[in-house]
């Protein structure tokens, strides 16, 4: 098809209005479907808005608001006197063999390039020593068990041991407010799906964690980014969105931390509006401060603060337990879902859970004494061969946000590529596709790697800026 004809594409389109939700998201995912698998080829024009809805049989505002939604993901561009056309270059995300939405960062777990030094995916790779023998302690305990173990809301113990974690934090907690996930992804997914119905609006900080992003979208949400620490998260919340999702402790990916008069305003407003808000923990306990400020439901909120945790980014990537920390119905509610899916997670891991639990100082002041070394390594490198790049110094967490001073982050992470280091754009933290001109780097590789690696940057950067002379990647400072 190549140009815009209106019949060919509604042949393509098929029966896509027979699922459920708002016309306008029905339409977006099949053209969305369409693009990435290639099937609309970049720089393909689209019939103008009038003459596809007629086409349909629906009101110009379904294709208008379809066409405004892929526009904001980067799959279309619009402009006046020349319409609609699929975006050029590469699709801003691809698909599985199921057809799930991946986000750029997902891509690399499911197809790692060889040869190349991963800044994409924050997770440790270096589990303490702590993480063995709480398995042991595991393999003990298994050998006395006698039941199925099939639990969609966790272990017993564990949920024990999660429970008065929160309340030695300050938030009197019981088990069966809590339920065990298997990682924090899964929380939110489990959260997506019993919450929000396609159509419905989530409100999230930008820049954000971009796997809460693809949950929101799979769940057909339309995901908006609002200032959740000043008076616009009022305004916002007034409106009544399905939920609110924030990170307000060590925030992937820019490391900030949210102040208490914060946290205590969106607790008041959930309350208030009835809007449930999940605080988003996973890297709660990587201050670089040395302390763990509390939970939004400290503050408040009741019912409706719901409080997402892991042990990936304290303890290793492959430990997939993750938990949810809510009012309990909501929690027997998500065990009934989760059960539909895996009828519960894998007990061994949760037995080593509880382990660790008890040793959470030990593994915290460790994992917390390294992210700071290689942070601090990090920005002084950056500082050094990359000067026009300018960021703040991470309060916590495990990332640093990097601005470039001109140019396309997305195009730059391509050169980057070629010189031997993955970088996720900016684009992919941002609901609706802005902070082009940023990256996210981590600092979890040893000192001598995280220079290797700025090293290659810079001869990208200089590549790709067209200025400075390029850096050699054998020149290395330590």
């Amino acid at each position: 098809m190549n140009r815009a004809n209106p019949d060919d594409l509604v042949h393509l389109l098929g029966r896509w209005a027979s699922g459920r939700g708002p016309l306008y998201l029905l339409l977006t995912a099949r053209l969305r479907a369409l693009i990435d698998d290639g099937v609309l080829p970049p720089g393909q024009s689209l019939p103008p808005d009038r003459v596809l809805a007629a086409r349909l049989a629906v009101g110009r505002g379904t294709v208008v608001a379809a066409y405004d939604l892929l526009q904001q993901e980067g799959r279309v561009t619009r402009r006046q006197g020349s319409g609609t056309r699929v975006a050029p270059g590469d699709p801003p995300a691809a698909r599985t063999a199921e057809g799930v939405a991946a986000n750029p960062l997902m891509l690399h777990l499911l197809h790692a390039p060889d040869g190349v030094r991963l800044l994409t995916c924050a997770a440790p790779d270096d589990p303490p020593q702590a993480l063995f023998e709480a398995y042991q302690e595991a393999g003990a305990r298994v050998a006395g068990l006698r039941d199925l173990g099939y639990q969609p809301a966790g272990d017993p113990s564990l949920r024990e041991a999660l429970a008065a974690h929160y309340s030695a934090r300050g938030l009197r907690t019981t088990a069966d407010q809590i339920m065990v996930t298997t990682g924090a992804q899964q929380a939110l997914t489990l959260l997506a799906g019993l919450l929000v119905a396609p159509g419905d609006t989530v409100l999230t900080e930008s820049p954000t964690y971009p796997g809460a992003l693809e949950a929101f979208r799979h769940a057909g949400a339309v995901v908006k980014p609002v200032g959740l620490d000043d008076d616009r998260a009022s305004r916002a919340v007034r409106e009544r969105p399905a939920l609110v999702y924030c990170v307000p402790t060590a925030r992937n990916p820019d490391g900030a931390i949210m102040d208490d008069a914060a946290r205590r305003r969106l607790a008041a407003l959930a309350a208030e509006h009835g809007v449930p808000l999940i605080d988003d923990e996973v890297c709660a306990e990587l201050c670089f401060s040395g302390g763990t400020p509390p939970p939004v439901a400290v503050f408040g909120g009741g019912e409706h603060v719901v409080t997402v945790g892991s042990l990936s980014k304290l303890v290793w990537g492959g430990l997939r337990v993750g938990w949810i920390r809510a009012a309990a119905p909501l929690v027997s509610r998500l065990a009934r879902l989760r059960a539909v899916h895996d009828l519960g997670g894998e007990v061994f891991s949760q037995l080593a859970a509880v382990a660790l639990l008890r040793r959470l100082d030990e593994v915290r002041e460790a994992r917390v004494r390294a992210l700071r070394r290689r942070h601090d390594h990090l920005c002084a490198e950056l500082r050094a061969r990359l000067p026009s790049w300018t960021f703040e110094p991470a309060r916590g967490g495990q990332t640093v946000w990097a601005r470039l001073p001109r140019g396309d982050a997305g195009s730059f992470a391509q050169v980057a590529l070629r010189h031997g280091v993955a970088v996720p754009p900016g684009g992919s933290f941002d609901p609706l596709g802005g902070h082009a001109d940023h990256l996210r780097l981590h600092f979890l590789f040893p000192e001598e790697e995280l220079s290797r690696a700025v090293i290659d940057l810079a001869a990208a950067w200089a590549a790709y800026d067209g200025a400075g002379k390029p850096v050699s990647r054998h020149a290395l400072v330590v």
